[in-house]
Formats: C-alpha cells, structure tokens, sequence
C-alpha cells in the first residue's frame, strides 16, 4: 500500500472512531511498527493528529469553522433524512425558529405549503423561505460572511422580543458534560437566546458531531431534544441515558 493510501485510511478511522491504536494500523493496514510510527508522525506535523501513547487520536480545533459552502456538501444524505423528519413536526399557524445553517437549510423545502412564520438569523435561508413564499422574518444584523449568519448585540436585541412554538437549531458538535457547543460566541449567544424563548427546541445533528466539543456552551442537553439520522452505537447507551434523541428510521 503505498504512503498516501495508508494515511488516507489512518485519517477514515481516525473520523469514525477518534482515537486509533498503532497496533491495531499494523494489523488493518499490513504494514511494520516502524512505518505506522513515521506515518503518524508526519500526519501530526500536518496537523491532522495528536500522537498519543500507543496510538493518535483526532486534532480537535475548538475554534475552527467551516463555512457555508464547505458545510452544505457533507453528508447531504443523512441531513436531508435529519431535516425531512424535523419539517413533519412542524404544525399549520405555528411561529418557528430557524437557525443558520447547513442541515437547517435542507428543511426548508418540505416547509413549501405549511402556514407558518418563520423567524430566522440567516440570510441565505430567508431567501429560500421566500422563494418557496414561506412568510418569513430575519433578524437584523452583522452578516457573518463565512456563515450567513446574522449576529450582533442588535440581533440579539430583536430576538429577545420573540417568542416561538419550536426552534430547530445547527449546533457544531455534542458533548455529554459540554452539552451543545460552537466555536463563534456571538452565534452562541444568538442560539441560546433562541432555545430559551421556545416551547420546544430540537437541534439537528448527524452522526459525526456526537462526542464533539467546539470553543463555547450553547446550552445542556436537557434543553433540547436531538434529531439525527443515528447515535453511533460507541455512544448510544450513554447519550441515551442522558439525553432526548430522536433517531430517524426510513
């Protein structure tokens, strides 16, 4: 196998399973001790891992986003099932929240044809509530261009005067003691003034921001009920216990 295969494969497991042992690269990937050591040694002076004792585990860069555009091409598929089943829990005349982001975003075309109001803090989502003549309100602010996200003390200020029905929210990743985290702490603030003032609150999650942990606390598990295609099952006893977790079956 050569180099660049076996790095990809390190980098696979290490996204499926966060920590991989050495002995365990030498078996899966047929290779000597000496040539997994140099690989992972390489791999962490390009800043992909963390070598640990008797193996690495995942670089996690609690500061780092994605934007938008990064964001709305990974795993499409498990969103769109995510985002199909949050829009079915929406009702007619009900006022929702709906917060920047790229599984958020994939709800809104099953919204086509429900009469609802829709608030929102992004700008690209407003358009496509528009498109699809959803009535729609954003918040007013400063546009945060790798997101389209709307934040600012006067977001804030305006959300504060709302109150809605349900708020499905985008969230960075999942942590049982950190609850749900992100890493920009003025879009923390927008989202957890925005749980607060629901009578219900979902966040939407696929299966790789379980166990995640990014820069500042949105809010506990107990103030949302998770939406996901699926818990993996190295987590599922303890989220499960801990946390509200509605698992989508197609």
């Amino acid at each position: 196998m050569l180099t660049e295969e076996r790095k990809q494969k390190i980098l696979q497991l290490l996204d499926q399973h966060k920590i991989v042992k050495s002995q365990e690269l030498v078996i899966l990937l047929n290779a000597s001790e000496s040539t997994i050591r140099r690989d992972l040694q390489e791999l962490e002076d390009e800043g992909f891992l963390e070598r640990i004792h008797g193996g690495a585990k995942k670089s996690e860069l609690l500061e780092f986003e994605q934007n938008m555009s990064e964001k709305t091409l990974k795993n499409v598929q498990e969103k769109q099932k995510i985002a199909r089943f949050a829009a079915s829990l929406i009702n007619d005349e009900e006022v929702i929240y709906l917060d920047a982001g790229s599984t958020t975003l994939e709800m809104i075309p099953f919204l086509k044809g429900k009469r609802i109001t829709v608030v929102t803090n992004s700008v690209k989502h407003a358009a496509s509530l528009v498109d699809l003549q959803v009535s729609t309100i954003i918040i007013g602010g400063q546009v945060k261009i790798s997101t389209n996200a709307v934040l600012g003390a006067s977001a804030l200020t305006q959300l504060s005067d709302f109150h809605f029905n349900k708020a499905f929210m985008g969230m960075n990743g999942v942590h049982l003691e950190r609850g749900f985290t992100t890493p920009d702490p003025e879009e923390a603030a927008l989202k957890r003034l925005a749980i607060n003032h629901s009578e219900e609150s979902f966040v939407l999650l696929d299966h790789t921001k379980f166990n995640k942990q990014t820069f500042v606390s949105v809010a506990s598990l107990e103030k949302a009920t998770i939406i996901t295609e699926r818990c993996p099952l190295q987590f599922a006893k303890e989220y499960h216990e801990r946390a509200a977790i509605k698992e989508v079956i197609e």
